[in-house]
């Protein structure tokens, strides 16, 4: 398996498709209960290979993604060649940019001494998906990527 496989909920939500995902591999809803039953090793290998092709659909559309944690935001535009990075560090301890009041804050404040921006870009690994993957596994979540868009335009800006 190259990702994880869904969860039961997402499982549920994507009902449709993996009836769809089992009909492609012949599997029939009676052979799917048998397999479930006398072949549990082999079901779990057919979830497995659904989620990661779930997962692949996913990923190759992902164009950004966000960390943000108290102190921190890692804000990434996943271009075609490579990975583009702004971060952004906040110095002041009592805000906390995951809360409403911290994110004012820095709404506010996000010119002062007590914020900090970095840029960087990398290239992918042989594997651009899994290189997605692995930062939404630290805690990534994908967007639209307006937040990376208006801090590109202001560190652009003369």
């Amino acid at each position: 398996m190259k990702y994880t496989r869904l969860t039961k909920q997402q499982l549920e939500e994507l009902h449709k498709e993996f009836i769809n995902f089992l009909a492609t591999q012949s599997i029939t809803s009676d052979e799917w209960k048998t397999l479930k039953e006398e072949k549990p090793q082999v079901a779990e290998g057919e979830l497995d290979v659904f989620s990661d092709l779930i997962w692949e659909g996913v990923l190759i559309k992902v164009g950004y993604l966000e960390n943000v944690s108290a102190q921190h935001m890692h804000l990434f535009h996943c271009s075609e060649k490579e990975m583009k990075l702004i971060s952004v560090k906040v110095m002041n301890p009592e805000a906390d940019l995951t809360t409403k009041a911290g994110f004012n804050w820095f709404k506010k404040n996000w010119q002062s001494d007590y914020v900090e921006y970095l840029t960087a870009s990398k290239a992918y690994s042989e594997d651009k998906n899994l290189d997605k993957f692995n930062l939404i596994k630290q805690g990534a979540v994908i967007t639209k990527g307006e937040l990376y868009q208006w801090f590109e335009k202001v560190i652009q800006a003369p």
